[in-house]
Order: structure tokens, then C-alpha cells, then sequence
């Protein structure tokens, strides 16, 4: 007998929750655990139930569908849910993929679809749960003490719309498929995106949260604060509210980097679009900093301020690789006027495919997982392979220990700061 796949069933009409436990009666595999008018009925029967998929309408008095779905995302995470509503405008589907919902169903829908959806979404869940058991099998194994300091590789823009998240949230994807243990870090403290493509909002789930811990002392365990993602690797998300990043000092920042490095092969640091004393130990800390450009005007001239601040900073000029993102598109600008203009080769480039990036981000699942074999996702392995092969930071290759890096960047430091007074 196949496994059954149990499900939980939340609508507020009592019409519409027998008529599904009537269409999925009729499933020799699909089981109906339990109903529930309402979101807070939702979670204390899940929690108790642990079905395998949550049917979850969407306009519901009381606690809604999509205040239901983030707190199931976090209390029951193993129930997979798919949303149901009457409206189908992209603002509901972004919203429900937002709080944590696999699938959206557009009501009417026909029995074949509703089962459909159902068998899917369960599969999807138990071959992500099958992968991350075997990796977490294989790493388990390996002591902490017996590892070399991971890589910690920062992605890094000055000019905001180059794709730079996108970028960071594929090459971890792309660096797990490689056996590697990968840490991905929202440091876009006010506005990060890296939960959105990844379709996590789990509460309490932030580098936020380790403030307090951090500001007095070590934290036993930054395992509380990442999120496990189906793919294999760990997130570090950013602050869920933008005032929270107020909280987060370079300090912080510090001892959560070299915490990371410890315990993982890659890590990689999504960064902000702007200069701040954050985003600076963050690409203090890094061994690489990759730093996006397209083939725009704009995007070319803020790349030579960059790289000026760079030099500026004491970084070594191969800890600055250039990634040309979009890199056949036509825009007038070719290739070689970039390198002419900022009078340095480009070292990695990505191709534009509109179609499968927004599609997968749309549904915040990773281009990389949803369409391997297309031309931009071979580009994002190939970065991988690149990035991982790269030699872990010594203090023979960055110039001496960290004091007297930190001793050197210093003044230079003060000076970029300076410019705003």
C-alpha cells in the first residue's frame, strides 16, 4: 500500500471542508486527518495532527490563511501548505509564497487539480527531506575540530538592480550540489531579499535575534537562528522589520563571520548596495569579494568608484574578482569598453534569462534547482566550482594577522566616512 498522505483541511465554510473530504475520500493515498474553520483552530490541530499537507483558505475571520501559514512555518514544519482563494492577482500569490505556502490553488478548482496539487507538493517536500537527512548524515560525521576554515565569499554591488541577491542565493545552492557545507548570510540588514527567494519567513529567525547574545558574549549556538533549507544549505536571514538593523553593529557582524567559517566550507554573504561600517566587516572579513556590474553606463561608473575605495582599503587586487551579470545582454556597451573603462578584466560573467529567473524567483524557488540545464545556471556552477576551489584566508596570504590588518585598513576606513561630512 503506497504511503498515505495525510492532510489537514482549513476553510470557514462548513460547505467547503465537507466537499473536500468528500473529493479526497475517493483517493486510495490521500487521507483527510482533520478539518478547521480558522487559523488558530489550524495550528493547534496541526501541531497535534502533524499532517503532511495543510489546505489552507486564504480570507478567514479571525487569524487569516496567511497569518496561519507563518506561524505553521515555524511551529510545524513539516506541513506543507497549499493556499486556496478566489482571488488569483499575483499580490496573493507573492503574499502566500511570502509566509511560507508551496502551491495556490484558484478557487473553483477541479478535483484532478486539488489532487494534483496535493501529490506534488507532499513529493517535492519528502525528496527535500530525504536530501537533507543524507547531508546532514554525511557532515555530522566530521568534527568540528577536524575542518579548515571555510571559504567566506561576499557579493557586493554598488549599484542596486545587477541581480546581486539572485546571484548569492544560486551560488550557495550551486556550492551545496558540489558536497560542500554552505552557510548563505542576509546582510542587507534593512531590506534583504534572501528570505524571498528562498520562500522562508520563519519568526524569531534572524541575525536580529542573536544581538543580545552577541553583545554579551558568544552564543552557545547560532544553530537556533539559521534556517535549514531544502537544498542543504543554512540561512542566516536578515531582520524582518528595517529598524531592527539598527541593532546589528560591526562587531556583531565579526564574530558571526568567523563563527560560520568554522563550521562551514562556504559561506557566502549577500551584501547591501550602499557603504556603511557593516558592509565594510563584512568585506573585511571576506577572503572574496565578488562585485556585480552590467552593461550599464551607470553600473560601470559606480564599479571604478569602487574599486578606487577598494584599493583605498588596503583589499589585495585578487580578493576584488569582477562578475558582469546579464553579459550578453545588448545594450550598446560591449564587453571590452567596461574593461577599458575601469582598467581591469572581468573574471566571471552570468547570462541574462529573463524567463527562468523570474519565473523561479516568482515562486521562490532557485533557478538553479527548478531549471539546471539552462545556459545560466551552468554559469552559476561554474562560479561555483571557481569560488570553491579558492584557498581559505591565511595570515601569509592577506598580509599579516588580523591586528595588523585591522591596524593598516583603519585610516583608510575613517576617510571614505569622512566624505559624508
Amino acid at each position: 500500500m503506497p504511503d498515505q498522505i495525510r492532510v489537514l483541511i482549513v476553510d470557514d465554510i462548513p460547505e467547503t471542508r465537507e466537499h473536500l473530504s468528500k473529493l479526497l475520500g475517493f483517493e486510495p493515498d490521500i487521507e483527510v486527518v482533520g478539518t478547521a474553520p480558522g487559523g488558530s483552530e489550524a495550528i493547534q490541530q496541526a501541531t497535534a495532527l502533524k499532517p503532511d499537507v495543510v489546505l489552507m483558505d486564504i480570507n478567514m475571520p479571525g487569524m487569516d490563511g496567511i497569518a496561519a501559514t507563518e506561524r505553521l512555518a515555524a511551529d510545524v514544519p513539516t506541513a506543507a501548505v497549499v493556499m486556496m482563494s478566489v482571488q488569483g492577482e499575483a499580490d496573493y500569490l507573492r503574499r502566500s509564497m511570502l509566509a511560507g505556502a508551496r502551491e495556490f490553488l484558484v478557487k473553483p478548482f477541479s478535483a484532478d487539480e486539488l489532487t494534483a496539487s496535493i501529490r506534488q507538493v507532499w513529493s517535492r517536500e519528502k525528496d527535500k527531506l530525504s536530501r537533507f537527512a543524507v547531508q546532514v548524515a554525511a557532515t555530522s560525521t566530521q568534527a568540528r575540530t577536524d575542518r579548515d576554515p571555510g571559504v567566506v565569499v561576499s557579493l557586493f554591488s554598488p549599484k542596486g538592480g545587477v541581480g546581486r541577491t539572485t546571484i548569492a542565493v544560486n551560488l550557495a545552492v550551486a556550492a551545496a550540489t558540489l558536497g560542500k557545507r554552505v552557510a548563505l548570510v542576509d546582510a542587507a540588514f534593512q531590506f534583504g531579499d534572501v528570505g524571498v527567494l528562498l520562500n522562508m519567513n520563519p519568526r524569531n529567525k534572524s541575525i536580529a535575534d542573536l544581538a543580545a547574545e552577541l553583545d554579551s558574549g558568544e552564543p552557545e549556538s547560532l544553530d537556533t537562528f539559521m534556517v535549514n533549507h531544502s537544498s542543504g544549505i543554512r540561512v542566516l536571514l536578515a531582520p524582518p522589520k528595517p529598524e531592527q538593523a539598527e541593532l546589528i553593529g560591526p562587531a556583531s557582524v565579526r564574530k558571526v563571520i568567523e563563527r560560520l567559517r568554522g563550521d562551514h566550507d562556504l559561506v557566502v554573504v549577500d551584501c547591501p548596495a550602499t557603504f556603511n561600517e557593516s558592509t565594510i566587516a563584512v568585506l573585511d572579513e571576506s577572503d572574496l569579494v565578488l562585485t556585480l556590474l552590467t552593461l550599464e553606463i551607470t553600473s560601470v561608473k559606480n564599479m571604478r568608484l569602487f574599486l578606487e575605495v577598494a584599493e583605498q582599503l588596503g583589499y589585495a587586487k585578487d580578493k576584488i574578482r569582477l562578475l558582469l551579470n546579464r553579459a550578453d545582454s545588448t545594450l550598446g556597451i560591449r564587453v571590452a569598453d567596461v574593461e577599458h573603462s575601469i582598467g581591469r578584466k572581468v573574471d566571471h560573467t552570468v547570462v541574462s534569462d529573463g524567463r527562468s529567473v523570474v519565473y523561479a524567483l516568482n515562486r521562490g524557488v532557485p533557478f538553479f534547482l527548478s531549471n539546471r540545464e539552462a545556459q545560466v545556471s551552468q554559469d552559476i556552477l561554474r562560479l561555483a566550482q571557481a569560488v570553491v576551489g579558492s584557498a581559505p584566508r591565511t595570515a601569509e596570504t592577506t598580509g599579516g594577522a588580523p591586528a595588523a590588518r585591522a591596524a593598516k585598513s583603519a585610516p583608510a576606513k575613517k576617510s571614505i566616512f569622512a566624505w559624508r561630512s
